[in-house]
């Protein structure tokens, strides 16, 4: 079984080496929870560390804030990466000059079949559905661009914004779609923020599926794998934020 390194360092080791090749999982979680983040790191480790190319699908953020968000934890080369197209993005203001949606990611689908990149990340799935004006339409083009990721053999992160975790929450359409979740989530100290992330579902793999403390700074994400995890309590809840 091939697998993708994220070159994240604590997450390869919880996963047992890497997200199985063409998998595409739901990255979730609060603000400032530190997903943005870990997409940009994602696909930059992917060009700097295993010669992996990647595409950035953003609803929220220009091209110009995604390379100041790189810079602030440290990846000032992400922009060099970007020119030598390494890394392709799609910025908001790209996403959205068309009147029509539905002809702009008609346009996108059509640039990532055969592409030469293998990286994916969406940023996010949140606004993303959100230009669907019907459930029937939201649906066939989360089938329509989940196939085509697959297809095309990307390994993707869709990020989600999501306030909590409860195991009796409804299950939506893209957990369905997806192979793998993992959320991010901080609590409040009276210094600042203790930061964790929940690796709960990885298809295909024997994974870590406790909690484990990480670090969000210069170099992007640490996960602290060797540190005592903890497990989701039944029937409980988490809050992100």
């Amino acid at each position: 079984m091939e697998l993708t390194q994220t070159g994240i360092e604590g997450i390869d080791a919880i996963l047992g080496g890497g997200i199985v090749k063409g998998a595409t999982v739901l990255v979730s979680g609060g603000p400032g929870t530190g997903k943005s983040l870990l997409g940009i790191q994602y696909l930059y480790n992917g060009v700097r560390s295993f010669d992996s190319k990647g595409i950035y699908l953003s609803f929220e953020e220009n091209e110009a804030d995604i390379r100041q968000a790189a810079a602030s934890i440290g990846f000032e080369d992400w922009g060099d990466y970007v020119d030598e197209g390494a890394i392709k993005v799609y910025d908001k203001q790209a996403l959205l000059r068309d009147d029509d949606f539905s002809s702009t990611l008609d346009r996108i689908l059509d640039d990532l079949q055969g592409s030469t990149y293998d990286r994916l990340v969406m940023d996010s799935l949140t606004m993303f559905q959100l230009f669907f004006e019907s459930e029937k339409e939201k649906r066939t083009y989360l089938l329509q661009f989940s196939d085509i990721l697959k297809r095309n053999g990307f390994t993707s992160l869709l990020i989600s914004e999501r306030g909590r975790v409860l195991q009796e929450a409804k299950i939506s359409l893209e957990n369905f779609l997806t192979d793998g979740n993992i959320y991010l989530f901080q609590t409040p100290t009276e210094s600042g923020v203790n930061r964790y992330i929940w690796i709960a579902k990885m298809r295909k793999q024997d994974i870590k599926n406790d909690i484990f403390p990480m670090d969000l700074g210069q170099g992007g994400l640490t996960v602290h794998d060797r540190a005592s995890g903890f497990s989701m309590m039944e029937g409980g809840g988490m809050t992100f934020g």
